[in-house]
């Protein structure tokens, strides 16, 4: 505090002001990816004596490594804690306990299923301080009257406390409490593998007491090493030259962990393998009959080095049974599989980690590090699949699991979805944000080699939107793009960076690093130059996905005959053909007309990218514009070519209706916020001016009909590939039909095909 006795009375109060003011904010704390206070490093408790010595281990049911049904080894026997008098400062002991800083909920009756054997706790009152399970006043260890059906669970906090042991269960013959493993890694030995990104080969190494030590190969399985592939992003291990390891191992003395490792091949993680039996070695520090462990892994596809381009440019995936939708990064999305020629989504009934793995792998990723439920990364559209999926987690595909094919009481809000382990690929370290309030937002400044040395420096401007923020954001993984900016002199960076060394920048969306993108390479064109005009992002761990309703379309299609005179206002905004201008006003313009429900099934509120400053009047249909092209209508003749077109301005953005439960926040009355809020659509009905096709100069015939929403990419989604509805249009002369309408990406490739001749929203870009 500072001392106020000797300040003038002003002065004091305005130091009261100010710490009133800063109190407010307290409790927001700082944004994610500022340091932290020094921490620190674990050290083991000092038990007494007479603690009963018991070891913790989280299983059954998962959704990710760090939750799950607590259980307690003792006295040779692995079993449960009952729910009876549970509470979170319980389960604040049970995830210290287990290497987490703190829990973050429990979870009553079996919600991660039963477990089996004794019940060793039962009404523990733990007051949160407690350095083990052991020293929580309960029932005493083995009495209880509970049945498996309480066996409690817990959530722990992601972060680990630094320096605590990684391996977090033992075996049944070892109490000791002082195993600390600090980290894992593949270390590449041969020369041929040390400059290849991914290492996908080379020692397993644990970090024990600061030291990176090796594994004795002894007791070593090819379901260890499956695991560990897993966890470093590769869905398969594969075979290696075992003379060339033993040869090297035979010139360098490696030094042994003290444990080999047992693992059933489905775990998600090291941490939850046992421990195998402690390593025998011989006088000359060797493993008796062995050598260090050695992995080789299978990269993905899409991680797959290839001497043509390093890397696969874009990442797309080409499994015809299921794929991964709305999520910010590579590896993470809302599970889609295919069936019946429809893709259709995954209730989250009993998801769990198990399963989860298995879509990692089978999309070319490595193991699971979430298995996520409740819609949490966007809902989907279509019919729900699967409900209640059981795995084994070996597995070749999701659809080779048990399932239940009843999905009744299953909606959307239920999707399931998944967090992959991916390999890690170095891009994070070529680019960097400067300049921003946070770690979400600034310049965007890259790495690049200049004669011989790695410089940093900024992207040309020019062209630069939300495809290209959108890469950014995934590469320095923040999440999607919130903003795409073309100047940036409010965020001043470093100096020395101010040159560009990147111009003409384009992307599609898909890749995974903004040097995969296209741009000029080493013949840099930018006349604005870098520095204040350079590019610039901020990026939003969220973000919204409109989605339109193909069903309505279809259902409320018709046509109108409509005089010119009536068409004043819509001439006006060029929502008629261009022969309009030049026929007198008694004339009839022939109209397809349609409504258009579009929802916003993301994370986060569609709002405008024009500010409510910048929004235009129009006079004579008396609202605001706050979008110049909001969704685009055509209608193409079979083999793509486009007969009649339309277009809408975003006549106004509001919550029409919400699903239950959710309130509107969006009304365009007396100049009201614009948007569409999460979970609630904006309807535009047929009877509104624009809200057609003008079809006067087209002739009879089969043709189809597309309507495209948020066409130039001005507002950022999850998901720009659900964007589209086509359907097939016949129109005789007299009478319309509309039939086969859906949203583009909903069918297979083979279906799709039967829509020639037009791109989907992703190839379309610019």
């Amino acid at each position: 505090m500072l001392a106020t006795h000797h300040l003038p009375s002003y002065a004091v109060i305005l130091i009261v002001l100010l710490n009133l003011a800063l109190a407010q904010y307290e409790y927001l704390g700082y944004p994610p990816g500022y340091p932290d206070a020094a921490e620190e490093q674990y050290t083991a408790p000092q038990l007494t004596p007479d603690t009963p010595r018991i070891q913790l281990r989280l299983a059954g049911d998962k959704r990710k490594h760090n939750e799950g049904r607590v259980e307690v080894f003792y006295s040779g026997e692995w079993g449960t804690v009952c729910d009876d008098d549970f509470t979170i400062h319980a389960a604040q002991v049970v995830c210290r306990e287990l290497g987490y800083v703190e829990a973050v909920s429990w979870s009553p009756s079996s919600k991660y299923g039963k477990g089996e054997g004794r019940i060793w706790f039962d009404n523990l009152h733990c007051t949160g301080k407690e350095a083990t399970l052991a020293l929580c006043p309960s029932n005493g260890i083995g009495v209880s009257d509970c049945k498996h059906s309480e066996d409690v669970g817990v959530v722990c906090s992601d972060k680990r406390i630094p320096g605590f042991k990684f391996v977090n269960t033992l075996p049944n013959h070892i109490e000791s409490l002082d195993i600390q493993v600090e980290d894992v890694r593949i270390r590449p030995i041969l020369s041929s593998y040390r400059k290849r990104i991914p290492v996908t080969e080379g020692y397993v190494e644990v970090k024990d007491g600061g030291k990176w030590k090796q594994i004795c190969n002894t007791e070593w399985s090819q379901f260890n090493s499956r695991v560990i592939c897993g966890m470093f992003g590769f869905p398969m291990e594969k075979k290696y030259n075992v003379r060339i390891y033993k040869m090297f191992a035979r010139r360098r003395t490696p030094s042994y962990w003290d444990f080999a490792i047992n693992c059933t091949g489905n775990e998600a993680h090291l941490s939850s393998c046992k421990l195998g039996q402690p390593t025998s070695l011989k006088s000359n520090a060797t493993c008796a009959g062995g050598f260090p462990v050695v992995v080789s892994c299978v990269p993905g596809k899409a991680f797959s080095p290839s001497p043509m381009a390093g890397f696969r440019k874009a990442f797309r995936q080409e499994q015809p049974l299921v794929r991964l939708r709305g999520g910010a990064i590579v590896g993470e999305g809302r599970v889609e599989v295919l069936k019946n020629g429809e893709w259709g989504t995954i209730c989250d009934d009993n998801w769990s980690l198990l399963s989860a793995n298995v879509v990692c792998r089978e999309l070319g990723f490595g193991t699971a590090q979430e298995a996520l439920s409740g819609g949490r990364l966007g809902q989907g559209m279509g019919p729900v699949h699967m409900n209640e999926v059981r795995c084994s987690g070996f597995e070749k595909s999701i659809t080779e699991c048990s399932f239940n094919k009843e999905t009744l009481g299953c909606s959307h809000e239920e999707d399931a979805a998944v967090r992959c382990n991916v390999p890690a690929m170095g891009f994070q370290e070529r680019l960097r944000l400067s300049g921003g309030r946070n770690p979400y937002e600034g310049r965007v400044e890259v790495l690049v080699e200049r004669n011989g040395s790695l410089v940093w420096g900024t992207v040309c401007s020019e062209s630069w939107g939300t495809m290209e923020a959108m890469v950014v954001c995934r590469q320095l993984g923040l999440g999607f793009a919130s903003n795409a900016f073309q100047e940036t002199w409010y965020w001043p960076g470093e100096v020395s960076a101010d040159a560009v060394v990147m111009s003409g920048v384009r992307c599609s969306g898909t890749e995974m690093s903004l040097s995969h993108c296209l741009h000029h390479g080493d013949h840099l064109s930018c006349p604005k130059g870098g520095g204040r005009n350079a590019a610039g992002v901020s990026c939003s761990e969220t973000a919204p996905d409109l989605v339109l309703n193909p069903q309505v379309v279809e259902q409320t299609t018709y046509m109108e005959d409509r005089p010119m005179f009536m068409l004043q206002c819509a001439y006006e905004e060029n929502c008629l053909s261009s022969t309009s201008s030049q026929v007198p006003a008694n004339t009839y313009r022939r109209l397809l007309r349609f409504s258009s429900q579009i929802h916003n099934n993301g994370q986060s509120d569609f709002r405008p990218k024009a500010s409510r400053n910048s929004w235009v009047w129009h006079e004579c249909h008396r609202h605001y514009h706050s979008m110049e092209v909001f969704t685009l209508y055509d209608l193409f003749s079979l083999n793509g070519t486009k007969v009649a077109e339309g277009h809408k301005a975003s006549f106004c953005l509001e919550d029409s209706e919400c699903d239950e439960g959710i309130e509107k926040r969006y009304e365009c009355a007396n100049f009201g916020d614009q948007g569409i809020t999460v979970g609630c659509w904006d309807t535009y009905r047929h009877d509104i001016d624009c809200q057609w096709v003008d079809i006067t100069d087209v002739k009879p015939g089969d043709y189809i009909f597309q309507i495209v929403i948020n066409p130039n990419y001005e507002v950022p989604e999850s998901d720009y590939t659900n964007n589209i509805v086509k359907c097939r249009c016949r129109y005789d002369g007299h009478r319309v039909w509309m039939y086969s309408c859906h949203n583009d990406g909903s069918l297979s490739m083979e279906t799709e095909q039967t829509f020639p001749g037009l791109l989907n929203n992703q190839v379309t870009h610019r």
